[in-house]
């Protein structure tokens, strides 16, 4: 394996944790839904300790923490942009946008982030030498929070979309509600939203239809008591 670029990825998977901390902490401010912010909160908890599982990741390979790469600082500019534009979101005072913004951001970070620690795992794989405990302890215990990190935020951007364009949302994302952790999962996810949202549509066409049908009904009964002449008693 390339020992380069294996140093290369730990220092960007490091650089983004740290600046996944600064994008949770501003997506925060710009969440209205009490779950989502509530959830983005858990979030950054978790992230400032993969911040920490990180650092001792590459202090067990003998890395300096303060190294600057091209990577690394690439990964830091994004991480300062994504910031950047959530704040722009809340300064235009919109505040179901600047959420919509914030979702997506989280969703950009972590996918880097995702793949990040997806990567590690496959260097672990390939690597059966010892010295790599630290490393395939951090992936462990780090691997599936990524995976819930990413889906049900990708969950929670979609939806917040469809009730943006006035469109049937589900709200929390079925990714929420079924804890989504892999891409498989994602998928049934968001399949079953689909079906839920399509059989939710005849009842409320029904319910129209029924709404409309009393209103017709109750519109004629007056329409017959109105033409309806009060009877003139024969005057003797």
């Amino acid at each position: 394996m390339n020992q380069e670029q294996i140093r290369e990825l730990l220092y960007q998977a490091l650089e983004t944790e740290m600046g996944g901390v600064q994008v949770y902490e501003t997506a925060i401010e710009c969440a209205v839904n009490e779950d989502l912010k509530e959830e983005w909160e858990e979030y950054l908890e978790q992230t400032k300790e993969h911040v920490e599982k990180m650092r001792q990741v590459l202090e067990s390979v003998g890395l300096d923490l303060e190294t600057e790469t091209p990577g690394r600082k690439v990964v830091r500019h994004i991480g300062e942009s994504l910031v950047k534009a959530m704040t722009m979101a809340r300064k235009e005072g919109d505040p179901a946008a600047a959420e919509l913004v914030a979702a997506e951001c989280i969703v950009h970070a972590e996918t880097k982030d995702h793949m990040n620690w997806e990567l590690i795992g496959e260097i672990l794989k390939k690597n059966g030498k010892t010295g790599m405990e630290v490393m395939k302890k951090a992936h462990k215990e780090v691997e599936d929070e990524e995976d819930e990190h990413l889906y049900h935020t990708m969950g929670w951007s979609r939806e917040l979309w469809m009730k943006s364009l006035g469109l049937p949302a589900v709200i929390p994302p079925p990714e929420e509600k079924q804890d989504v952790k892999t891409m498989m999962e994602a998928a049934r996810a968001k399949e079953s939203r689909s079906r839920a949202t399509v059989r939710s549509r005849p009842a409320q066409a029904r319910t129209a239809r029924s709404s409309k049908s009393r209103a017709s009904s109750s519109s004629k009964k007056s329409s017959r008591k109105s033409s309806k002449k009060p009877s003139s008693r024969r005057q003797s």
